[in-house]
């Protein structure tokens, strides 16, 4: 016992005495940390960076403030984006027809693209001074979303103007001369932009690129000034088919020391005319199952002045940390809304389908393995809504959260892929066989772009959600790392002698909390709300204190290996993104007022959550290097062993419940869904109102034929006569029913096309 006491009182007074604390403690640590850390360069710098900190800071630090969440403004549009979503997007949505832009013309009609210019739809995020929409990052995202239900080709083709691009690295970075002379034209569509980042060796690695561009004299209009020689070869560029200016990203040299001393200057971003000297451009790829404008550019010693440099000269090299910064934006408002358009689509079409459908007599939305799937396309529907509503909100507030967004691309995205496969798995042969009715095929085809472009998904989990938000959003590591990069070690040492006096207690407090809430399954923790949803805040609460010291474990374990074991760091990846997900469902259940009717999704949501963060922690304390910490850590998590389960079957039901027959949630569930007035979902819609509305009338004739007072095995129609001949029904009431029965069956029905014209 004196022993235990004797070491207590030597940790208390190496603490609380400075010196002694740098000598035996940090300075060793010191040490080691810059040995193991390798120098960072400006550009890793710059990147790290790069976007803000958010909600998910105070996911990571283990003690969410959920007041905060709560206190963020609630997104929603202004009159005028109301006006512009019921007008001018509705019209939109009416003059495309989908399978033939993919199947048949390969492009938008002529008249939409001249609809598009005309009615500022490439000019959403452009102030109103130069001639643009001025619209949030709400109603960015809440239009792409309706288009998205109509037209994917046509959703992209509007999204990528209104993410990154010229317009949005013009507005941040451009000098005013560039502003005055750009905006105002692509504004009003005279001027269509893409932007060129992807090359055949480079992806998602944006510094890998290998287009370049050398300082050097040549000639503009007859005079020689200095100006950037470039070589470059693009490809996967949307809209560079039909642009006429092209935003280049390239490596920017200047071997003669023409500008200065450095001769790697770094990332660059210009504007370049397509119609100058040297620039190809116009070559299509052919996106699968979308129509959208996408190819190739190419540019063998294209010279171009400085000031073509987006920012003008004072911004070369300066175009990794802009790229980074307005990828993230475009990665929170257009590949989102997307995702969310195809849960809308499936939410509401899938209900309605396994209505009208019916085999044994019965709709197969009463069976349970039906359900099952329709429950979890209900389910992640309400999930992406909240998502989509929260990121494009946090953009808003004029906050660029880097590590949010890419949670979001990649789980949106992913969600989205699952609902679109659930749906599919319901409708069967209605859902495979493609034509002008079929309002699943395309988004199930399309599905993959969105998963690749913005980032391929797989890096985006393993490299972004966690190998960025493990140094940006821990409350230490990342000016521990700064400090360790400081030229001067003693300054550099003191500033980590606060930093790590500072992470240790953090780290004690959350393991700490993390087995004391373990130990009383958060009995005790604080909610911010009562009633049905405060246990899913205590457990949140809960899981964050446990992601905190995970992380803190495995890099202390694991250190700048943690990168390289990426099957390990995307676990706590995911956790991280399930928290966030969580959040997002809680945020929207309080935005809209506690819906007693929303209650069923919430539960599915929250209780799939919970689930996924319990499977990637088990992962992770599964193939964690060392037992001895993947021991104590799984005790510190789960002193009681993981009781997180799978969405309850009652819960399914409940969520079924309300997508299978009409109602304001099921309309609040698929809100962004365009049906139009003609087309496979203005049909299905018509055919399950009309059979909801003989619903009674349909259900009298299978007690009846229970009962066997009407014969076995007849059709609807037969089924409906017969009743009718012994006066179970009045003639009126058979009318009703073989109309709604004629819109059921033309709803079930699949396009047919005669011999040769396919």
């Amino acid at each position: 016992m004196s022993i235990f006491l004797l070491l207590i009182a030597t940790l208390i007074v190496m603490f609380l005495i400075k010196d002694i604390r740098i000598s035996l403690l940090t300075r060793p640590a010191f040490k080691i940390f810059k040995r193991i850390l390798p120098p960072l360069s400006q550009t890793e710098r710059e990147a790290m960076e790069a976007g803000d900190i958010w909600w998910d800071g105070e996911l990571f630090k283990g003690s969410p403030d959920w007041q905060v969440l709560h206190n963020y403004p609630k997104p929603s549009l202004s009159e005028k984006e109301n006006t512009f979503l019921n007008n001018q997007v509705n019209t939109l949505c009416n003059m495309l027809d989908d399978y033939k832009i993919v199947h048949e013309t390969k492009d938008l009609p002529p008249e939409v693209w001249q609809y598009l210019k005309n009615e500022g739809f490439f000019s959403l995020i452009i102030p109103e001074s130069y001639g643009g929409k001025d619209f949030s990052a709400i109603a960015n995202s809440t239009i792409v979303s309706r288009i998205a239900t109509r037209s994917l080709s046509a959703a992209v083709t509007v999204m990528v103007p209104n993410s990154l691009g010229p317009g949005e690295l013009l507005m941040h970075y451009g000098t005013e001369e560039q502003k005055e002379y750009w905006l105002p034209q692509l504004a009003n569509g005279s001027q269509v932009p893409c932007f060129a980042l992807t090359g055949p060796e480079a992806g998602s690695d944006a510094g890998s690129i290998p287009d370049t561009g050398v300082v050097c004299e040549g000639e503009i209009n007859g005079e020689t000034v200095v100006g950037i020689k470039l070589n470059w070869s693009k490809r996967y560029i949307t809209l560079a088919p039909v642009a006429s200016v092209l935003g280049l990203a390239f490596k920017m040299y200047d071997p003669d020391g023409l500008l200065g001393e450095q001769e790697d200057i770094g990332i660059t971003c210009a504007l370049i005319p397509t119609d100058h000297k040297g620039v190809e451009i116009g070559e299509r790829h052919n996106p699968m199952a979308m129509a959208f404008m996408n190819g190739t550019t190419y540019g063998k010693d294209v010279f171009i002045p400085l000031n073509w440099i987006i920012g003008g000269p004072d911004f070369a090299g300066k175009g990794w940390r802009m790229l980074v910064e307005c990828l993230s934006a475009g990665r929170g408002i257009s590949l989102p809304a997307l995702a969310t358009a195809t849960g809308h689509v499936c939410s509401k079409m899938t209900g309605a389908y396994a209505y009208v459908r019916k085999q044994f007599g019965l709709s197969i939305g009463q069976f349970e393995g039906v359900q099952q799937s329709l429950a979890r396309i209900g389910g992640f529907t309400y999930s992406l809504e909240a998502m989509r509503t929260m990121t494009a909100g946090a953009i808003d507030l004029k906050i660029s959260p880097s590590v949010v967004t890419a949670i979001a691309k990649y789980h949106m995205t992913e969600m989205s892929r699952t609902i679109i496969n659930d749906a599919l798995d319901i409708h069967g042969g209605k859902g495979i066989q493609l034509g002008p009715n079929n309002y699943l095929g395309h988004a199930y085809m399309g599905m993959p772009i969105s998963i690749t472009v913005e980032g391929a998904n797989i890096l985006t989990r393993n490299l972004m959600i966690f190998g960025q938000g493990a140094t940006r959003c821990h409350p230490y590591v990342l000016k521990e790392m700064f400090a360790a990069n400081e030229d001067d070690f003693d300054k550099g040492l003191q500033t980590f002698d606060d930093l790590l006096t500072k992470h240790i207690l953090f780290a004690l407090t959350n393991a700490g909390a993390a087995i004391g809430h373990g130990l009383t399954q958060s009995i005790f923790c604080k909610a911010p709300v009562s009633g049905p949803t405060a246990k899913y805040y205590k457990q949140l609460t809960r899981m964050s204190r446990s992601l905190a010291i995970c992380t803190d474990v495995a890099m202390l374990r694991l250190g700048g290996d943690l990168k390289r074991r990426e099957m390990i760091s995307a676990r706590l990846g995911d956790v991280l993104s399930q928290l966030y997900i969580a959040s997002s469902v809680l945020k929207r259940y309080e935005d809209e007022g506690r819906q007693q009717a929303d209650l069923p999704f919430v539960h599915y949501s929250l209780e799939h959550c919970l689930y996924q963060i319990g499977q990637a922690f088990d992962g992770f304390f599964e193939n964690f290097p060392s037992k001895i910490f993947s021991f104590i850590l799984k005790r510190l998590v789960f002193p009681w062993g993981n009781h997180y389960q799978q969405v309850m079957d009652d819960t399914c039901k409940d969520v079924c419940t309300h997508m299978l027959q009409p109602g304001v949630m099921r309309n609040r569930l698929s809100h962004l869904c365009h049906e139009g007035d003609s087309g496979g979902m203005h049909i299905m819609e018509n055919a399950f109102l009309a059979m909801h509305q003989c619903e009674a009338l349909f259900s009298k004739l299978q007690l009846a034929k229970k009962e066997e007072k009407l014969e076995a095995n007849l059709s609807m129609t037969e089924m409906i006569e017969q009743a009718k001949s012994i006066e179970l029904i009045t003639e009126h009431e058979a009318e009703k029913m073989l109309a709604a029965n004629e819109l059921r069956m033309s709803a079930i029905s699949v396009d047919n096309f005669a011999k040769n014209a396919l």
